[in-house]
């Protein structure tokens, strides 16, 4: 069909096995976009962003880059042909650019967290109960991954009924990233000669035990998990066995943790210690108390970044998927490693493992338990003056961090979701325009905005960019900042441009991963670097100054992360009917951002976009209603015309 042909090249279809053993249609394979719909959106999403000079230089640089024979179509053909012989044609180029090619520290700058609710524990064996009770749901959670019997995902929203791709849930407890000296790796754990890892590492006052959860071939109930716990906090308080926090080297850029592992593998019991993390389950963190104040955005800086070395900083390690954090406070949460998932499956687990807590009580009842039970081992490490003093650098390190990291968490309570839908408007739109505004107004100008789009309708699908800074929305928010006319008109196109291009990067259309793709294709081909990626615009396009995703949840809790550039801004949100809850970060080093300051322009921005609505909805009303008495008098004219000619005609 030509218009199908048009847009991209038709993709292939494979067999998968899933639950049942039944063959099913799997997922498609991920398009490639055409050339020329890529380079005319790049130019269409740039072209407000750039002066005059930038854009005609760029305009050239992009047309040179299209010709006919050229080297965009070179590159494209080879693509295409990529995309014939793999699963996935961006899946390795995206998941190296977007982490594993990152040297920067994973806390803040790339690990999100969810944030539980508030805990209200009592003692100190309520924290022990409840981590407890979230290790038997993870267990529980794991089971269902280990039998495929997980139910099928399927897409919300546009598209909606699409079955997506469930891959990244069997890496939530089977994967590590091991850094590397330029590149990290992502070891995913699937040989079946190697036993699964029957056991999950407990850090306490920076210390790392092993908590096996299968002895004897039975699986820990949750009384024996915490009698497990409780030996395992006595053993922490013995300060005589207590060794150096080496988990604070996780905390460190990149290239100096693979650096200090290197100095750690020199001794066979570091190595031994080493490996027990690498291939545990997962990681719960038994948490000090961090002090009196435990506000939304204190707990949200607490799950970042363990409040540096005074604090629970040291009793993490960054490079496991999933460390579930207990604090003695009750402050609780779970910090990932994004390399292996996306957030919706983070939400997914962990909203299944809150659920599971809220609707069963904790199961302390003693039923066929394990006699006897070993205790846990203390990871034991040989720490040479060499490794103390890289210790003491990532402490630093990390200590700078948490002073330089600014944060915000406000629930918005004037409205919600159920407001803007009975606009017949995408909540998603509408706050992504909000968002824009907000900027506008803090900043006064338009910036490239990163908005996460999820391309799990496709085989390996991660996600591609929805670059919410439109030509549409700078229209919108500079007439609301000026106060002009037309601005309910602009609105909807502005919301209507978004919609769109969020349809298009759901279904592989988006032009970053595409532009990505034509880039690494002409480094493997030995091109070097070309003028269309040296070009001022693209290192422009790809500086998101304005970081966002929507993360909404069913159960109360919220997704937080860093910015992703210096200067900028990471902005989470999460759409419920009444309320949205925003968490707002950026660095205090940038003169250039504030984020209270940005999250009180959002907030009159949410203000004036509902009041423009309720203008909008009252006039309407009124022109109805005039329209409906203009319509009342004229059948009251007709109707007496009527009788009037009725009576003449009896005379």
């Amino acid at each position: 069909e030509p218009l199908f042909e048009r847009f991209f090249v038709a993709p292939k279809k494979v067999l998968l096995w899933h639950q049942s053993k039944e063959p099913l249609l799997a997922l498609p394979k991920l398009p490639v976009p055409n050339l020329k719909d890529t380079l005319d959106r790049y130019l269409r999403c740039m072209k407000h962003l750039l002066t005059e000079e930038q854009f005609n230089k760029t305009q050239n640089i992009v047309m040179q880059f299209g010709a006919p024979g050229g080297v965009g179509e070179l590159l494209q053909s080879k693509l295409t042909e990529r995309s014939e012989n793999v699963a996935n044609w961006v899946y390795d180029y995206w998941l190296n650019d977007m982490y594993l090619n990152n040297r920067l520290a994973l806390p803040v700058n790339s690990s999100p967290a969810m944030v539980f609710p508030q805990q209200n524990f009592m003692a100190p064996i309520d924290s022990l109960r409840f981590a407890a009770h979230l290790i038997s749901g993870a267990l529980e959670y794991k089971t269902h991954l280990d039998d495929r019997d997980l139910p099928v995902d399927y897409a919300r929203g546009q598209l909606a009924g699409t079955r997506l791709c469930m891959e990244q849930y069997y890496r939530l407890f089977t994967s590590y990233r091991l850094p590397g000296p330029e590149r990290d790796t992502l070891v995913a754990q699937e040989s079946s000669v190697m036993p699964e890892p029957e056991h999950i590492i407990v850090a306490c006052k920076n210390q790392f035990f092993v908590l096996d959860v299968m002895i004897n071939f039975r699986q820990l109930n949750q009384r024996d998990l915490l009698t497990q716990l409780e030996k395992i906090v006595k053993m922490a308080d013995n300060e005589e066995e207590q060794l150096p926090p080496i988990g604070l080297l996780t905390s460190d850029g990149r290239t100096e943790w693979a650096e200090s592992r290197s100095v750690l593998m020199r001794e066979s019991t570091n190595r031994d210690s080493l490996d027990m993390i690498e291939r545990c389950l997962c990681l719960v963190c038994l948490d000090d108390a961090s002090g009196p104040e435990l506000s939304d955005t204190k707990r949200a800086m607490l799950m970042l970044h363990g409040g540096g070395l005074t604090k629970n900083g040291g009793n993490r390690w960054y490079d496991k998927p999933m460390q579930f954090i207990v604090g003695a406070d009750g402050c609780c949460g779970v910090v990932c490693e994004h390399s292996a998932f996306e957030g919706i499956v983070l939400v997914q687990c962990t909203e299944y493992l809150l659920k599971c807590m809220i609707g069963s009580p904790s199961k302390l009842v003693r039923a066929a338990s394990v006699s006897e039970l070993p205790a846990p081992r203390r990871l034991r490490w040989k720490c040479t003056p060499e490794i103390h003093k890289l210790i003491t650098s990532a402490a630093d390190k990390l200590q700078r961090m948490v002073k330089n990291l600014d944060i915000n968490v406000h629930k918005f309570h004037d409205y919600g979701k159920g407001f803007i839908k009975k606009q017949k408007m995408s909540p998603d739109a509408y706050i992504q325009l909000a968002l824009q505004l907000g900027f506008y107004r803090c900043h006064g100008r338009p910036v490239s905005t990163y908005e996460s789009a999820s391309l799990r309708r496709f085989q390996q699908g991660r996600v591609d960019n929805i670059r919410s800074a439109t030509p549409e929305a700078f229209a919108f928010v500079k007439a609301m900042t000026e106060r002009k006319n037309k601005m309910m008109e602009l609105l909807k196109g502005a919301i209507t441009a978004q919609t769109s291009y969020t349809r298009l990067a759901i279904t592989g259309m988006a032009i970053d991963n595409h532009l990505l793709g034509l880039r690494e294709i002409a480094h493997e081909m030995k091109m070097g670097k070309l003028e269309m990626f040296k070009d001022e615009a693209y290192l422009i396009s790809n500086q998101f100054i304005l970081s966002t995703s929507q993360v909404p949840t069913t159960v109360e809790m919220f997704c937080c992360y860093g910015p992703v550039v210096p200067n900028g801004y990471g902005a989470c949100y999460n759409p419920q009917s009444d309320h949205i809850i925003f968490s707002v970060s950026s660095f205090h080093e940038s003169e250039q951002t504030c984020s209270a300051e940005f999250v009180k322009c959002l907030v009159q921005g949410l203000r004036d976009v509902r009041d423009l609505c309720n203008k909008c909805n009252a006039d309407c009303a009124a022109t109805e209603e005039r329209k409906g008495q203009t319509q009342k008098r004229s059948n009251l004219k007709s109707k007496y015309i009527k009788v009037t000619n009725q009576r003449c005609s009896l005379y």
